[in-house]
């Protein structure tokens, strides 16, 4: 991929909720690889994931501008809720139209590089960004280098960064059994989902 100019970082995910574990990602590869912002981009509906029982996309584009509110680095996005897109390739093509003349770098857990060879279309996701990934708690390093490596020099970055062992399943989780979330989710979200009574078992 040829980059034209300042490099824009994407991380998505379903953002239900959105964690600290979210903005440290986002905070590694801002540092380590330059980058002029970070765009959150809630999903629509992620394929990999089972959301049989989502958060509607309005709330969790909502907690996603409460989390990134107090850092000039990140922004939000409801780029992919607004175009009802699913794949990946199709949201980069859609923020390259939207910010035209940046470089891409598409953010990711070491758990979705292992997958990537599922994803819809890798090499045509490849050709609009490179990626920057991060280790999650318990990945093997070698193992994650080496599918990194897979792809093709200069297209994969494994980022150094401390893994944060933070899932928004295991926030969920805790808020149905009554459990405190502080310190897990920007204050801000903490009092949203409190607000709204959001996790909460009926």
């Amino acid at each position: 991929m040829d980059e034209v100019g300042p490099r824009l970082g994407v991380i998505g995910g379903s953002f239900d909720p959105p964690h600290v574990g979210h903005l440290v990602i986002a905070s590694e590869a801002h540092a380590r690889l330059g980058l002029e912002r970070v765009l959150f981009v809630p999903a629509a509906a992620p394929p990999h994931k089972d959301l049989v029982e989502r958060t509607a996309a309005d709330v969790r584009l909502a907690m996603t501008a409460l989390a990134v509110a107090d850092d000039m680095r990140f922004v939000e996005s409801g780029l992919e809720i607004e175009r009802d897109l699913v794949y990946t390739r199709d949201t980069l093509a859609a923020v390259t139209e939207r910010f035209p003349g940046r470089g891409l770098v598409f953010i990711m857990g070491s758990d979705s590089l292992l997958q990537f060879d599922t994803w819809y279309d890798p090499e045509g996701i490849l050709a609009r960004c490179t990626l920057a990934v991060a280790l999650r708690p318990g990945d093997d390093r070698e193992v994650v280098a080496a599918a990194a490596a897979r792809w093709g020099a200069g297209r994969v970055t494994v980022l150094d960064g401390p893994p944060v062992g933070v899932s928004s399943s295991a926030v969920r989780a805790r808020v149905a059994a009554g459990l405190p979330i502080r310190y897990l989710v920007p204050d801000a979200v903490e009092e949203f989902i409190v607000e709204r009574n959001l996790y909460r078992r009926a």
